[in-house]
């Protein structure tokens, strides 16, 4: 524990410091970061190529997704460390009954025999999504074949937001943050993806692995402070696991102070914890706010208002219609099939 608190709160060396200044003007360039998530899930289905096509080809700033890492070291998209039965169905082709195995169990040849291209039909989640197309016979892709697609694509300024998903309630469904983080480092700089990557995670282990063995990456802080979903706890004094430690009662119990001791840039809040006031805190600290996840267009236009650096969002679509009635510049739309 003590080496990851020195990793997070530790000064930063001259290499990190460029590296932020060069990622500063890249953003200020390229305008308002319109963030697709997990593709874009509201309308196709989640951390899959069709859904990554679907918002190049609509245009975005910025694909999220979300990593998984199998038995065999492959890094793969997904969302869930275990496999979701509103999501997936098996090799028999019935949909799960129950959460499956855990994708770190699996080899990635084993998890090919499952199908992930649609929702489970009157599940509660379904119905969150009613615009979604189902597509059969979709596999988890590797995040090999996202950067594929985006080079098939031909589009060298999308960036990739990749969120490292691991829990420390939860040890045995994913590899240690260290092992997750060491492979996910390897991988971008054997792609020459550095300057396009960011790093997220709600567990800031992972953030701070990142940092120890890639200070020049891209870091962004995920929070949630809603209740039954609270990664801050800022009312309960004393060393948190997702914050690798940190106590908030030491920041005031401010998110954007914690952000700020990590050394990361990015603080990424639940929608609902967005306030004003909390927005113009993190800027006065110099962080970047990219709220997740935006889908209603009287929060996008309130959250853009607050002068926010960007939103993660299902519909890329509606998010991009609302930057443009506000002459907003647009991210290039790079038409691909999956």
């Amino acid at each position: 524990m003590n080496r990851l608190l020195a990793a997070l709160l530790g000064h930063p060396p001259r290499a990190l410091g460029l590296a932020l200044l060069c990622y500063g003007a890249a953003v200020t360039a390229s305008g308002f970061d319109l963030q697709g998530h997990r593709g874009a899930r509201g309308l196709l289905p989640e951390n899959t190529l069709p859904g990554f096509a679907k918002a190049l080809s609509l245009g975005v700033s910025t694909l999220e997704l979300d990593l998984g890492l199998t038995r065999d070291g492959v890094l793969v998209v997904g969302h869930d460390p275990r496999l979701n039965p509103d999501l997936v169905r098996g090799p028999d082709g019935r949909w799960l009954f129950g959460p499956g195995p855990a994708i770190h169990s699996l080899r990635f040849a084993e998890l090919q025999a499952y199908d992930v291209g649609r929702l489970r039909p009157g599940s509660a989640y379904a119905a969150r999504f009613k615009e979604q197309a189902g597509v059969d016979g979709v596999r988890m892709p590797r995040f090999a074949d996202v950067v594929d697609l985006v080079e098939r694509a031909r589009n060298r300024s999308v960036r990739f937001n990749v969120e490292i998903k691991t829990d420390p309630h939860d040890a045995a469904a994913t590899a240690t943050p260290e092992a997750f983080a060491d492979a996910l480092v390897a991988f971008v700089r054997e792609r020459g993806l550095t300057p396009r990557v960011t790093v997220q995670s709600f567990d800031w282990r992972s953030l701070a692995r990142v940092r120890e063995v890639a200070p020049e990456f891209e870091r962004s802080c995920l929070t949630s402070q809603q209740p039954g979903d609270d990664t801050v706890q800022a009312a309960e004094p004393g060393p948190k696991f997702w914050l690798a430690g940190l106590d908030p009662s030491a920041f005031a119990g401010s998110a954007p102070r914690l952000v700020a001791a990590t050394g990361a840039r990015v603080w990424s809040p639940h929608a609902r914890d967005v306030t004003a006031e909390r927005v113009r805190e993190a800027r006065d600290l110099g962080l970047e706010v990219l709220p997740w996840t935006v889908n209603e267009r009287s929060d996008m236009e309130r959250m853009i208002g607050l002068g926010v650096a960007g939103l993660i969002t299902d519909y890329p679509d509606r998010l991009r219609a609302v930057m443009a009635e506000r002459n907003m510049p647009l991210p290039v739309a790079t038409p691909i099939a999956p």
